[in-house]
């Protein structure tokens, strides 16, 4: 095997390696969805740290989590989890609600 392919090879061996690593440093929270509710309705994690949200939908209907603030939304069909994926944010709170309930399904991400 040459040097150039031997070089290659380690460093497609390593990808996963790296992926694990940089979801090991995510802090990860975990949120539930009922009845037009978030439990918790409020969630903290530290700043400049990546954020990961494991979001089960306990109801029968999709929701759409959404966060301007944080800049990410997502469907999550009913009876479903899903994986949401958050850059590293500065301190400070961001709003997020069900787009399809809005008015009464809120929370709030509380970064220190």
């Amino acid at each position: 095997m040459s040097l150039s392919k031997a070089i290659l090879f380690a460093a497609v061996a390593l990808l996963p390696i790296t992926g694990a690593a940089r979801a090991q440093n995510a802090t990860e929270i975990q949120l539930s969805y009922k009845d037009k509710k978030f439990d918790p309705a409020e969630i903290s994690a530290p700043a400049n740290t990546p954020i990961v949200i494991k979001l089960k939908n306990l109801d029968g209907k999709a929701m759409e989590f959404e966060s301007k603030t944080l800049k990410v939304e997502k469907v999550v069909a009913g009876s479903s989890d899903a994986t949401i994926n958050v850059r590293a944010q500065k301190p400070g709170r961001y709003e997020f609600f069900d787009e399809y309930n809005e008015k009464v399904a809120r929370g709030a991400l509380v970064v220190k």
